[in-house]
């Protein structure tokens, strides 16, 4: 062969090997990289229910919760009323007193208007329901929430207090606790309380699987859920204040079930639209983990 042409040939099969060679980036050099430039601190933990692969970005630190913390509420309402100490149709009367502003539609309510319990724990967790958050919590009591998390081994998630305040739990008591506001996590341990609700384990199968279908209505899809068609569903709850955004849920891919919990806090923009660029991290974050960790 004339060295004029094999010259070329020998260039090109040795880049060809060269690229070969190449290490794929790590699953956290990815998210690194996805966080590069974001204004804020990132909190992590993801994995895939059916392989068991993981992932962790300090995901043992206890973080603020927004309203992710409902989660917890709605765990040990389920378990009072599988207990018999509630019942889902106990009645709630939605007083001018109750009402609390912020997500939701129940403070748009005429006062005294009738309500059970069951209503009020779907619109906690569909819409948020801040009102519905604290109706709910009269019911069932912060202390018993996190008793019931303590139960379960789940000690890093504490319920402290009704939204606007009043009914502080006595963990909220604790000087460090108070600057967890409504209440505090872990990633893992969030990811923990999910997976045991998506593998029946979690108060009863029956409970687990109901709680499971109502984070699959929940609305707020501007963060992991954000553009993911019909056939692949999310069960998740949502969490927001000025300077933070959450997620918690699984996402039902054709690679395995994968729950994760992000917590994005000390962000430096505050927006309260889904251009915030904590719902746009949520997203990109989500989408990583979903194809680092599928099998």
């Amino acid at each position: 062969m004339n060295k004029f042409i094999l010259a070329p040939i020998l260039i090109l099969v040795a880049t060809v090997c060269l690229v070969a060679q190449k290490p794929k980036p790590s699953l956290d050099d990815r998210i690194q990289d996805a966080l590069a430039g974001f204004q804020g601190k990132a909190w992590i933990y993801a994995k895939n229910l059916d392989t068991g692969k993981d992932y962790c970005l300090r995901c043992d630190e206890q973080t603020r919760t927004a309203s992710t913390i409902k989660l917890a509420v709605m765990a040990e309402t389920f378990h009072q009323v599988e207990q018999g100490k509630l019942r889902w149709n106990d009645e709630i009367v939605l007083t001018k007193e109750s009402k609390q502003g912020g997500s939701g539609v129940l403070s748009e309510f005429s006062d005294n208007t009738k309500i059970d319990l069951a209503t009020a724990l779907h619109l906690m967790i569909v819409v948020s329901d801040n009102t519905g958050t604290n109706l709910v919590a009269d019911k069932v009591g912060a202390d018993n929430v996190n008793n019931f998390m303590d139960s379960l081994g789940l000690t890093d998630i504490k319920f402290m207090r009704k939204i606007g305040g009043g009914g502080e739990s006595k963990a909220y008591q604790e000087p460090q606790n108070k600057l967890f506001g409504l209440g505090r996590s872990s990633p893992r341990q969030f990811v923990r309380l999910i997976e045991m609700m998506e593998n029946g384990q979690l108060v009863s199968k029956e409970a687990s699987a109901e709680m499971i279908n109502i984070l699959k209505r929940q609305q707020y899809k501007d963060g992991i859920g954000r553009g993911m068609p019909d056939t692949i569903p999310v069960a998740s709850k949502s969490g927001a204040l000025d300077r933070l955004r959450a997620d918690v849920g699984i996402i039902y891919t054709r690679r395995g079930r994968i729950g994760m919990a992000i917590i994005l806090d000390d962000m430096k923009v505050v927006e309260y639209d889904e251009e915030n660029p904590g719902l746009a991290m949520l997203w990109k974050l989500s989408q990583v983990l979903q194809d680092g960790l599928g099998r």
